[in-house]
């Protein structure tokens, strides 16, 4: 696992070091048989000139499970930082942010770990042959890294997990869903998928779109009030079928498959994390009972909750 100084291999790892960039904030986090994040944010000099850029990290060890994974690196410019909180900073909540002296312009160096176990679970039954495909079930039989460029959702993405106002179990669900994004995106790159149209019709009318990702919103922020997708459709206006299709298109994942995912990322967050009981994270997910929530739990972490807290 990276230690907490170590940038080796990180795009826009040379122009630091030359650089010397001041270290203004640090973040990490992990839980067992899910993704590790490292975040790291430095001062950036006016002279400051690599760009956006992204790496993948392919580490394949045969015969020995537990060393293997896949790593997301990036290096972004573009986002400020400051060092007083939002609501004790009175310049960077008005126009004349500019006068803050606590506001600076950031390069943020951000890596995201995937294990085996977590991967297996975002893989169809009906997986290809790809090169991707391989690389998800760990069949690919030689390391590698490859850069590429960061695309404009990629940067989306990445600057709403560095400026998100979350806190607690919002935070992890966010970071849960938006770690999946960065995964897709990325793998799309490796495949050569740009991505720029899609294969459905409605979604290329940008409303339509909002809609669909408000609705991934609203379905994180109700994590333990299980809504209908008929309830759903309602809250974001549009047609029920084009909410399901239009979700399975944008994200990859059924509307039900995605919402179930998240319960129970957010469900180990809470028991590992946290430390609360089964019976509360049961009960805090909307669950009737604990038997179906142990159910629930062990089909998607292939354990059951009292045995991920022995781990």
């Amino acid at each position: 696992m990276a230690t907490k100084n170590d940038i080796t291999g990180f795009p826009g790892e040379k122009g630091i070091i030359s650089g010397k960039l001041a270290l203004l904030q640090e973040k990490q986090q992990q839980i067992p048989g899910s993704f590790y994040y490292h975040i790291r944010r430095y001062h950036r000099l006016p002279d400051w000139k690599d760009g956006d850029t992204g790496m993948l990290v392919y580490h394949y060890a045969e015969g020995n499970q537990k060393e293997q994974y896949l790593e997301l690196r990036f290096c972004v410019t573009g986002n400020k930082y400051c060092r007083e909180k939002e609501t004790e900073c009175d310049h960077c909540r008005i126009t004349e942010a500019p006068r803050c002296v606590e506001r600076f312009d950031t390069v943020d160096m951000l890596s995201f770990r995937f294990l085996p176990d977590q991967l297996y679970r975002l893989i169809a039954d009906d997986a290809s042959e790809a090169l991707t495909e391989h690389i998800v079930r760990f069949r690919h039989n030689e390391s590698f890294s490859r850069t590429f460029p960061v695309c404009n959702r990629t940067k989306t993405v990445l600057s709403g997990m560095l400026n998100h106002t979350y806190n607690g179990s919002f935070e992890n669900i966010y970071f849960n869903a938006q770690t999946q994004m960065l995964l897709l995106y990325s793998m799309e790159c490796l495949a050569g998928d740009k991505h720029d149209t899609f294969r459905s019709k409605f979604l290329s009318n940008s409303d339509d779109r909002e809609k669909i990702i408000k609705a991934r919103e609203i379905l994180l922020q109700h994590i333990g009030e299980p809504l209908t997708i008929k309830l759903l459709s309602r809250k974001v206006a549009i047609n029920e079928c084009y909410l399901k299709k239009g979700f399975k298109e944008l994200f990859g994942q059924t509307i039900f498959d995605f919402y179930q995912g998240q319960r129970m990322e957010h469900a180990k967050y809470l028991l590992y994390e946290k430390g609360l009981s089964v019976t509360d994270v049961s009960s805090l997910l909307g669950y009737s009972s604990i038997s179906h929530f142990s159910t629930a739990f062990k089909k998607h972490t292939g354990l059951k909750p009292c045995e991920l807290l022995l781990k």
